[in-house]
């Protein structure tokens, strides 16, 4: 009854997922979904969009206005939440456009996030203890042909890779210098996530859309929609924390 937008992997079995504008508990086998909590009750038109877990095991998820077409919406309508492993909901910040990709540092002292229609890559000071964040500035502003930041994830290196949606690429990015260090180019326009997986975590697995696209656009895309792999880049992904709750 709702889009699905993040799915995690739960200690105790199963997944948590991001659905509409909830927090819901999956049984895969039994195809069960219950409600854990929801989340802007005061606003009519939001869901969640990306949503991860960090390093302790707390589910971090942020909405979004529904869009009226891909990447136009109501601005400022997103927030931040996390869900606690006791399934109590902290609401970090609000004024959102299009809460996205987001990622830990490899000592787990640095939040990494994405406010699409801010074109920029944004880190944060981050309190592994009490899962607080603070300090919010920009480590890297998108160039006008990588577009809109979507998905992000990290590598063994600690390097961001970061899907460019209208860009057709995932850029690797350093957040200790701000500089984009690689550029991957992809058969299509609407790159929207990527993460790290196979049996090493070596190869990288991209999400694309086809949302918005004409007939002319997709006859040139035919493979807008699909899911990709990178091989060979050379450097691996982090496994998956699991929902501790």
């Amino acid at each position: 009854d709702a889009p699905v937008s993040s799915v995690a992997l739960r200690k105790s079995g199963d997944y948590v997922i991001t659905l509409g504008t909830r927090f819901a508990a999956l049984k895969w086998k039994e195809e069960l979904v219950t409600t854990i909590t929801e989340v802007d009750k005061d606003k009519a038109n939001t869901r969640f969009n990306d949503g991860k877990v960090d390093p302790a095991g707390r589910y971090f998820a942020g909405t979004m206005a529904e869009e009226i077409r891909p990447a136009v919406l109501e601005r400022h309508q997103g927030s931040l939440y996390t869900l606690f492993p006791d399934l109590s909901v902290v609401k970090h910040f609000d004024q959102v456009d299009i809460s996205n990709g987001l990622d830990w540092s490899l000592d787990h002292r640095t939040f990494f996030y994405i406010d699409s229609l801010s074109y920029s890559v944004d880190a944060f000071d981050y309190d592994l203890q009490t899962g607080k964040i603070g300090n919010r500035r920009s480590i890297y502003k998108l160039e006008k042909e990588e577009s809109i930041p979507d998905g992000m994830c990290i590598d063994t290196e600690g390097k961001l890779w970061v899907a460019c949606y209208d860009g057709g690429r995932v850029i690797r990015l350093d957040p200790e210098t701000g500089k984009r260090l690689q550029t991957v180019k992809l058969p299509i326009d609407k790159t929207t996530s990527c993460c790290f997986g196979g049996k090493d975590y070596s190869e990288m697995y991209v999400t694309s859309a086809s949302d918005g696209m004409d007939k002319e656009w997709l006859s040139r895309q035919p493979q807008a929609g699909g899911i990709f792999k990178i091989t060979g880049l050379g450097v691996k992904g982090v496994p998956p924390y699991p929902f501790a709750g």
